[in-house]
């Protein structure tokens, strides 16, 4: 029998974690025994448990320690962290250690390093003569970079629910349209505030539904007044900002009276040519050709965006990113110093910014699609709350439960 012992420690009960790690290792074939549990009893005790797991064989055990570490627990001897050099650009070695999104943490030089920028699926790379670590995609690797392997001396620790806690949970919730929607978003209003009261920051990532529902002047008051800070899209959003700035109209259709205009199909492709002309959104606000809208704001609110393209892109607008890894490579340094993020009506964007985030950034996923927002969550983001809801209802809300706290000042 292979047999190792693992030790876990946190809220591990109301979180879930111990029962998690239990059916892990009868679900991939190996045995356990509780050695050691103590069970906190107020709301901010923890409760420490010690596990003897076994195997037939070792490369059963390999696996059920992979799993059980990405959900918190730790081999119980404080071995080193394995590492082993890339044999040649963009390729790692075949036992590889692949990231969760949780804060993470290596045990190097009989030190603990944390990884600051840590995100899913991603490897570990040691830098032995400044003796730091940090997290990089697969397509940064370079040979010669000394990647950690296995399990040994990795620390990971999942967003944990304690008893009792009636603030705002960003823990994994449950899609449904039947939630209380208005105080839901109550209280990512009060996150919000309490967010731009300590000069943090917000980033949103929008679709262009923001826009077509007729929330362009919500999303850009919200810049205006400093909730949010960022924005991640698409050439979809930021033309049908500006189309609507320049015409009234989305997609050829008033914002303000749902009325379709003659030849309105084309606006959004004008929008694009005004831009054109003026060389970039920045400079068709200097030159005063757009002077409203969510990218007015941006610019006027030094509020940095990322716009990423597609291949069903018109135009694009010439600040549109279409190498896909560049675009991602910007939002990932973006990201960096955010304290939350909102997404709004784009599954994919979502999806991709929620690849890129650290479980500790407060996220919220806003979609009228349930299917939308239960797959994000089902691709890694456990953290995301989920909120099944009209974005035409939920951004002027939102401003509205973002003002009533202001009065209540």
């Amino acid at each position: 029998m292979y047999v190792q012992k693992i030790s876990l420690s946190g809220h591990i009960i109301d979180s879930f974690t111990l029962q998690k790690v239990m059916d892990t290792i009868i679900d991939q074939g190996g045995d356990y025994e509780i050695e050691e549990l103590n069970v906190g009893k107020h709301n901010t005790d923890v409760s420490t448990a010690i596990i003897r797991i076994e195997t037939e064989k070792e490369e059963k055990l390999d696996k059920i320690l992979d799993m059980v570490t990405d959900l918190g627990a730790q081999l119980l001897e404080e071995d080193e962290v394995e590492l082993v050099a890339s044999e040649k650009d963009k390729t790692v070695p075949d036992n590889f250690y692949s990231t969760t999104n949780y804060n993470t943490a290596i045990r190097y030089n009989n030190q603990w390093i944390n990884i600051d920028n840590i995100e899913m699926d991603c490897l570990l790379v040691v830098d032995e003569k400044e003796k730091t670590a940090t997290c990089k995609p697969l397509n940064t690797i370079k040979k010669g970079e000394m990647v950690v392997v296995g399990h040994k001396g990795v620390k990971v620790k999942p967003p944990e629910k304690s008893r009792g806690k009636n603030t705002f949970e960003f823990m994994n919730s449950e899609a449904s349209a039947e939630k209380p929607t208005r105080s839901i978003i109550h209280k990512v209003a009060k996150e919000m505030k309490k967010i731009k009261d300590k000069g943090g920051k917000v980033c949103v990532v929008g679709g262009p539904a923001v826009i077509h529902t007729g929330c362009a002047p919500v999303l850009a008051q919200l810049i205006k007044e400093g909730y949010v800070n960022k924005l991640f899209a698409g050439n979809a959003l930021a033309t049908h900002d500006i189309e609507n700035a320049l015409y009234g109209t989305s997609l050829g259709v008033k914002t303000k009276t749902g009325e379709l205009v003659a030849h309105g199909h084309k606006h959004h492709l004008r929008a694009i040519n005004e831009i054109n002309k003026a060389g970039s959104i920045k400079d068709a606000v200097e030159q005063g050709v757009l002077t409203s809208g969510v990218m007015y704001e941006c610019v006027k609110n030094n509020a940095p965006y990322v716009l990423a393209g597609s291949i069903r892109d018109d135009g694009p607008l010439p600040d549109v990113i279409n190498d896909s890894q560049e675009a991602q490579q910007r939002m990932r340094e973006e990201v960096q110093d955010v304290d939350m993020v909102i997404m709004i009506a784009t599954l994919l964007h979502s999806v991709a910014t929620g690849n890129i985030i650290p479980a500790r950034i407060k996220s919220v996923c806003v979609d009228i699609s349930n299917a939308s927002v239960t797959k994000l969550s089902d691709r890694g983001s456990a953290q995301v709350i989920s909120i099944v809801t009209d974005i035409g209802s939920f951004l002027p809300i939102l401003l509205d439960e973002i003002h009533k706290l202001e009065e209540e000042e």
